[in-house]
């Protein structure tokens, strides 16, 4: 036993062994994944903006564009009437306390200002009945190609101009081609749902200076009175007509004056508080 005394001490030493996880786990699923589904939502996008139109592409984008709803005639001491409905004078004179002339004049103008908001709705109703049309058949997804409608101070302007071999007039005249007949049609149909005054207006591109007699003011007003006539034909009831003016090459719409984008009518539907 002293003779083993001196031996040496075994050590034991004990290692950890961590095994890994294989090819990192499952995280690469979950990472292709969503590369995969990136890539179809990319290459969906790109198929819808070569397959729709114009205006297709604006409904999607308007269907998307977060909306707040607001009440016009709403309780709190917030917002433009201040808690205040626009029947508050009724009420304090119900109550004997009678308003203020000051608060007289802020209800006049805040009623206004919403007659003003619901004018500008039902113009935006009549815009998307128009441009709906275009979902309904090849034809009028056609037609609306010549369409651009925008809401202003005015009314709503319903722009009609040519394209690149689809004129809405035959050369330089004003003999209507069938796009614009049929343009004519449509626009009767949809603006029959109103009875707001109309108006019309025609544009012309410019015409080379070197022309003896230019034509652009004669032209524009006979094509625009060549639409009103179509319309009316179509069913509108001519009393519905305020005026049908010709502005020539004197307002164009794209830097070069005379690009034939320049061709166009605008049949505006008025405001009815203006």
């Amino acid at each position: 036993m002293a003779g083993q005394s001196n031996a040496a001490s075994v050590i034991i030493k004990r290692k950890k062994i961590i095994k890994g996880g294989g090819h990192h786990g499952g995280a690469w699923k979950v990472a292709y994944a969503d590369f995969v589904t990136a890539m179809m939502a990319f290459f969906l996008l790109m198929w819808l903006l070569n397959a729709t139109t114009e205006k297709q592409r604006k409904g999607l984008s308007d269907y998307f564009s977060p909306t707040i709803a607001i009440n016009r005639v709403s309780a709190g001491g917030e917002g433009s009437l201040g808690g205040e409905s626009i029947f508050s004078e009724d009420t304090r004179a119900k109550s004997g306390t009678g308003g203020s002339s000051d608060q007289k004049g802020a209800s006049s103008g805040s009623a206004k200002d919403i007659m003003a908001d619901e004018g500008t709705a039902d113009l935006r109703e009549i815009e998307k009945e128009l441009l709906d049309r275009g979902g309904e058949s090849r034809t009028m997804e056609q037609l609306l190609r010549h369409v651009v409608t925008r809401v202003t101070d005015e009314g709503l302007v319903i722009e009609l101009y040519d394209l690149e071999n689809a004129p809405l007039f035959t050369n330089d005249t004003a003999e209507p081609t069938p796009v614009t007949l049929a343009l004519a049609g449509l626009l009767v149909e949809v603006l029959g749902l109103t009875t707001n005054k109309m108006a019309v207006n025609g544009y012309l591109r410019s015409y080379p200076v070197t022309l003896r007699n230019s034509p652009v003011w004669d032209l524009s007003s006979a094509r625009a009175q060549r639409m009103r006539l179509l319309m009316e034909a179509a069913g509108l009831p001519s009393t519905r007509m305020e005026r049908v003016s010709g502005y020539a090459d004197r307002k164009p719409v794209t830097a070069d004056g005379a690009a034939i984008r320049n061709n166009r009518l605008e049949v505006i539907l008025l405001r009815q508080d203006r």
